[in-house]
């Protein structure tokens, strides 16, 4: 009978204590999921498209084919991946750089290999990648493998959302992106002359302004094979 009673008493322990054991296993989870949710509450999921707004945010592209891009940098988005293409667009990084992989109903591939400066760890997002997108390219197996190159996309690709790090979107001329000279690497490619950010009020340079647009130097295997 004394048996009976302890083996009821255990049983009634272990199930009344069950539910708080499992919260308090559950609460690492809980909290995970609870700060997952504010960081999208703080996501904006529409884009600012006046070039007016936020100019410390606006990245320029001005082509060797005369027009001018304009690109939405989305900070609450890639933080650390906004902060490097500012820099390096700062320091003259693109300028003279040709769109080297240019694939028809996908995107346009820009950058160089590695620079100075460490790659980043990834900053994916639930974002999806739609038309007009930016974002960064990175080596096929190393997610933390981002460090220059990004590419812009033609059309709607999801296979690519939470793989590649959405920073920003073409709020200007994006028929400007469309015409740019697609291959692997293009015959001719398209070339940045020179990337600024709209807050530095750089103005637009043109074809033939700049000398060191006659060296247009080949495309190298960094620049096929560095990221993507």
């Amino acid at each position: 009978m004394f048996r009976t009673l302890a083996l009821t008493a255990a049983a009634a322990l272990v199930f009344t204590s069950s539910p708080a054991m499992a919260q308090e296993e559950l609460q690492p989870a809980v909290q995970a999921a609870e700060a997952a949710n504010e960081r999208a509450s703080e996501f904006p999921l529409r884009v600012n498209f006046d070039l007016n707004e936020d100019r410390e945010n606006i990245l320029f592209l001005d082509l060797s084919t005369g027009e001018r891009v304009g690109i939405r940098l989305v900070p609450q988005w890639a933080p650390n991946h906004v902060e490097r293409i500012k820099t390096l667009a700062r320091q003259g990084f693109y300028n003279g750089v040709p769109f080297h992989r240019v694939i028809d109903g996908l995107m346009a591939q820009t950058g160089r290999g590695e620079t100075s400066l460490p790659n980043l760890e990834e900053e994916f997002n639930f974002l999806p990648h739609i038309r007009g997108t930016v974002s960064m390219a990175r080596l096929p197996n190393d997610n933390d493998s981002a460090n220059s190159q990004f590419f812009i996309v033609f059309y709607p690709h999801f296979a690519w959302d939470r793989q590649y790090t959405n920073f920003g979107r073409v709020i200007h001329n994006m028929p400007a992106v469309d015409a740019i000279q697609r291959g692997e690497p293009p015959a001719n490619p398209t070339r940045i002359l020179q990337a600024s950010i709209a807050a530095d009020d750089i103005p637009q340079m043109m074809p033939g302004e700049d000398a060191a647009e006659e060296d247009e130097g080949e495309i190298t295997l960094d620049m096929l094979n560095g990221e993507f």
